[in-house]
């Protein structure tokens, strides 16, 4: 019967992971449409208690403040889960992993949560930088309190230490990346110089270069060294990676056009494309997005590879 027993932590750590995805999806909207001054108080809306603010005013609304306040009470839900997740795993779970995780997000959460508050606030877009980079990092290690937890990962066979310190690499590649992406997204023109943005530019190119190319060593390496599990997501990452190249061209066009010259005259598109354009605003959403998830997929991969496999392995001997 304890073996069947329901695993609560490896439960609601899985739903934090889905509602964590889904508010990322939608600052990801929020952004693309410029929308974090739709609601210009905090933590109020509109001098409404966050979560009393009439519902057909915001349902109905609107479509930036649509996004804004949804985005505002999908981050209280994350924090409260991550709060229950953190009582959950308090009294069941002796792994001092799990635990300095989930830690660890409950601190991640209040600080995005305050970043948050100071970017409305202050309204500056630095902080909305900021803000950028510390949702990833929450993603991240709530998915591997989701891996950890799992029972699978407890009989996991640890690949080889290459294929470990590749899976690694590709996770530090692929967050480095988000937050590269991230301060292009946030970029000011009244601030910004041609040079910087040229800079930023070859930063994000070449960062996409080494996701790129961990990602085909990691599935090589996992494929002969791995576990199945292991095999799968490195399968499942690469596969991700070739549409996130295709996005990110996409993501170029609809924001800045296509450079002069670069392609035939045929090939030029017919109208120019905006990105807060409902084709626009999916392409350099979906961008954002399909970064997280092969954010998401490095961290089981790392996991499935033995990251924390010595730590668990003492905690249960």
């Amino acid at each position: 019967m304890t073996s069947r027993a329901l695993n609560l932590p490896h439960v609601v750590s899985c739903l934090l992971v889905g509602a964590t995805a889904v508010l990322l999806c939608f600052g990801a909207l929020v952004t693309t449409y410029d929308a974090a001054m739709a609601v210009p108080d905090w933590p109020a809306t509109y001098g409404h208690n966050m979560f009393l603010f009439p519902f057909a005013d915001w349902f109905w609304g609107p479509w930036d403040l649509f996004l804004e306040h949804g985005h505002r009470l999908l981050g209280a839900t994350v924090g409260c889960i991550t709060l229950l997740l953190a009582g959950l795993v308090w009294l069941r779970e002796p792994n001092p992993t799990v635990r300095g995780l989930v830690m660890g997000a409950v601190l991640l959460v209040v600080l995005q949560g305050a970043l948050g508050g100071a970017r409305v606030l202050l309204d500056d877009k630095t902080i909305a930088k900021a803000h950028a980079c510390t949702g990833p990092l929450f993603f991240a290690v709530a998915v591997a309190i989701a891996a950890i937890t799992s029972r699978r990962s407890g009989s996991a066979t640890a690949a080889s230490p290459a294929a470990l310190r590749v899976a690694v690499a590709l996770l530090v590649a692929a967050y480095v990346q988000l937050v590269a992406g991230a301060q292009l997204r946030h970029l000011d023109a009244a601030v910004v110089s041609p040079a910087t943005f040229r800079w930023l530019v070859a930063f994000h190119l070449l960062g996409a270069a080494a996701v790129a190319g961990l990602s085909a060593v990691a599935a090589r390496l996992c494929w002969s060294e791995a576990s199945a599990s292991a095999r799968g997501w490195s399968l499942l990452i690469a596969a991700l990676v070739l549409c996130q190249l295709a996005l990110g061209a996409g993501a170029w066009m609809v924001s800045w056009g296509v450079p002069s010259g670069w392609l035939p005259a045929a090939w030029m598109p017919s109208e120019p494309l905006a990105a807060r354009s409902p084709r626009g605003a999916a392409v350099v959403t979906g961008h954002v997005i399909l970064g997280m998830m092969i954010l998401g997929g490095a961290v089981a991969l790392a996991t499935a590879t033995g990251l924390f496999a010595r730590r668990s392995e003492a905690t249960h001997a």
